[in-house]
């Protein structure tokens, strides 16, 4: 594997990230370390000890090496000291932290070791309802040789709340990569005829993710389509809610709480549509996945949603947070089997077209390319842009 915009053969990267669960932030660590180590480039996981480990099992058997740090909370000198002399001791060339916590710790120990720091933010949940945090991360940005969005959306939302000029963030889509799934066994599982109906959603269990919409949406629709089911594979907080809302809307029979599951192109291959109702997204790669695996989607009208679906020419935007929105748009698509395959292919045509991994591997080794020269000029003023 040789990337055309540049070669990686011996660089050291390290890639910084808090958590090590099973989601978007660290799929698209596993994605690209592991695209990276295939290219040449020597990869250093940097994932918190005392974790789930689900990402360290992501990379195994990729060559990527994993260290475990102890994170400390709220403001650890010792941490930043910690980080810095296992930079050095890995010979680390440019280090690329993930989120909130690692972005501003990795800006410190990466300007002590004197080697180019690259941040990027998957969302804003973490830093905007805070002052201090809000300064925390302008500070880590001014640091930083580079700092990378995954929307457009979100760009435009530190641009603000960090008060600095937009061309200091650069936008880079999510990519995976897509393999399609050797046996499909959902509907079995569930034990779905042919005449039934299936909604998959795929992600984890928080109100954010606005499945308790989706339950409502169902409602609005179970009498008009009595064979119509729901699963919805992922873990989380809400699990009990959701199953709670499911029975009092007598649908406990219909929504299926799958859990979290490895198998989600297969999931995917088992739906009819795919609907994604979450309140906020920056770019999400559930999204990404089911265009890919040329579904009919129904998503939220937020973040980059609407610039993935091709503004509702390979999907249905509906607005947030409202289940008879939701509702219209799932009956508009499973009233219109001819239409929804047509939206499906469309998505999978721009899926492969955008938002393969390859694509995104290549623009992160251009920005480890600009952020080099970056780090050698002097760091940005601290005052507030007027921009």
């Amino acid at each position: 594997m040789r990337h055309p915009i540049g070669e990686v053969s011996g660089r050291r990267i390290a890639h910084l990230i808090e958590s090590d669960g099973p989601g978007g932030a660290e799929r698209v660590v596993a994605e690209l370390a592991t695209a990276l180590q295939a290219a040449g480039a020597q990869n250093v996981a940097f994932l918190p000890a005392g974790g789930e480990g689900w990402l360290a099992r992501e990379l195994e058997g990729s060559g990527v090496t994993v260290e475990y740090v102890r994170l400390e909370r709220p403001f650890s000198p010792a941490f930043a000291r910690s980080l810095e002399a296992a930079l050095r001791r890995h010979r680390i060339t440019v280090a690329h932290s993930h989120e909130f916590t690692m972005a501003v710790y990795g800006a410190w120990a990466s300007r002590r070791a004197g080697i180019p720091h690259v941040i990027t933010m998957h969302g804003g949940r973490y830093y905007a309802g805070r002052l201090r945090r809000r300064l925390a991360l302008r500070a880590a940005v001014a640091l930083s040789g580079q700092t990378v969005a995954v929307s457009n959306s979100l760009r435009r939302r530190m641009t603000r709340d960090l008060w600095i000029r937009p061309s200091r963030i650069t936008t880079i889509p999510n990519g995976v990569r897509y393999t399609a799934p050797e046996r499909t066994t959902l509907r079995d599982e569930l034990r779905l005829g042919p005449a039934d109906r299936l909604l998959v959603s795929v992600g984890n269990l928080y109100p954010v993710k606005g499945h308790q919409h989706l339950v409502e949406a169902l409602a609005l629709l179970a009498a008009r389509y009595p064979t119509l089911h729901l699963a919805i594979a992922g873990r989380g907080e809400t699990a009990e809610a959701l199953a709670a809302r499911a029975r009092d809307h007598g649908l406990a029979d219909r929504i299926h709480l799958l859990g979290l599951r490895s198998d989600v192109a297969a999931i995917l291959s088992a739906a009819d549509v795919f609907v994604l109702p979450s309140l906020s997204e920056g770019l999400p790669m559930a999204l990404l996945e089911a265009m890919f695996s040329g579904c009919a989607i129904v998503a939220s009208d937020v973040g980059e949603i609407a610039v993935a679906l091709d503004h509702g020419q390979a999907g249905l935007l509906v607005e947030a947070g409202r289940p008879a929105a939701l509702a219209a748009a799932l009956d508009r698509m499973l009233g219109d089997p001819p239409r929804a395959r047509d939206l499906g292919r469309r998505a999978a045509r721009r899926a492969a077209a955008e938002y393969d991994v390859s694509r995104m591997v290549h623009r992160y080794i251009a920005i480890y390319q600009q952020s080099g020269a970056a780090t050698r000029r002097p760091a940005p003023s601290l005052a507030p842009s007027s921009n």
